[in-house]
């Protein structure tokens, strides 16, 4: 049962890696061609445009070789594997978005200081290219966005510069009719702000990953009042809950039991694990059983254990 799950996993991860790359391949053709044409209709929002779908096949290429990288097993050296250079991928990718956002910011200032005329036609049908590139990618990305901190990543860059690229189409309609050129480096501005806050989110669950921050939505207090409720366990305490990588909850903790054969704490760790994997999604925890409390009961270390709402 088991392996058909893992065979199941191993051919989802395979059927996103290809579509990471026909993305890839398009998010390179589309910004080229966006750039080209916002040089000759000189429209800065076509090449702001390009220039964040450039920055996504970037991130593309790095999540791409992170989830060939996230996929290799446990090594001796690497006893946790290596799922969480998926996590530095997306740091990266975050960073070289924030690297484009500020270029354009800068270029759209000197345009808002002196607007320039724009072929508004020319405009329309090179946005509309990036957009149709950009829905397809992200309908594409869908399905392994659910489950992988590195395809959300992708997915919702995708998602951004869909949006953006039918703004851009728009404004080449507007310009088309009205001369209202200073549209451009504001809606260049706009794009800056898509890509500061797409990237906050991303950056703000690495950093937590990479912290070993406890998972959002586990309360310690809860997984402590679970277990001391399963019979034959007195306490538990030296509690920690991170996430290895974006789909995995790692736990530790030492539970003090009252002194008995080995054979019946093996009974009571898989009720445990049950408890852990059924009620709070914990699929790597690591049980310490004593008869006898160490660090004195505390459920953190150095922590005095006590309710917040005590």
């Amino acid at each position: 049962m088991t392996t058909n799950h893992h065979n199941h996993h191993d051919h989802s991860e395979s059927s996103w890696g290809k579509r990471l790359i026909v993305s890839m391949v398009m998010n390179l053709i589309i910004p080229l061609v966006q750039i080209y044409g916002g040089i000759i209709s000189g429209s800065m929002a076509l090449i702001s445009d390009a220039l964040h779908n450039l920055s996504d096949f970037i991130s593309l290429m790095i999540n791409y070789a992170a989830l060939l990288i996230g996929k290799r097993g446990p090594t001796n050296s690497h006893t946790f594997g290596y799922k969480r250079v998926e996590i530095f991928a997306t740091l990266i990718s975050v960073g070289l978005l924030y690297g484009a956002g500020i270029y354009i910011a800068i270029e759209a200032w000197q345009r808002f200081r002196a607007p320039q005329p724009i072929a508004g036609q020319l405009v329309i049908w090179i946005a509309l290219l990036g957009f149709a590139g950009n829905i397809i990618s992200a309908l594409m990305l869908h399905a392994g966005s659910k489950v992988n901190l590195n395809m959300k990543s992708a997915f919702l860059h995708m998602l951004s510069d869909a949006a953006t690229s039918l703004v851009v189409a728009v404004l080449g309609i507007v310009w088309i009719f009205r001369p209202w050129y200073w549209l451009d480096p504001v809606f260049s501005w706009l794009i800056v702000g898509l890509i500061l806050y797409g990237g906050w989110g991303l950056l703000k669950d690495s950093v937590l990953i990479l912290m070993n921050a406890t998972p959002p939505g586990i309360d310690l207090f809860d997984i402590q009042k679970s277990l001391e409720s399963i019979d034959g366990i007195t306490e538990i305490h030296d509690l920690h809950v991170w996430n290895p990588s974006a789909e995995n909850i790692a736990l530790a903790v030492h539970i003090t039991v009252p002194d008995q054969m080995l054979g019946k704490v093996d009974e009571l760790a898989q009720r445990v694990r049950t408890v852990l994997a059924d009620k709070f999604n914990i699929d790597h925890p690591t049980l310490q059983f004593e008869s006898s409390t160490c660090n004195g009961g505390k459920l953190l270390c150095g922590v005095v254990k006590h309710h917040p709402h005590d």
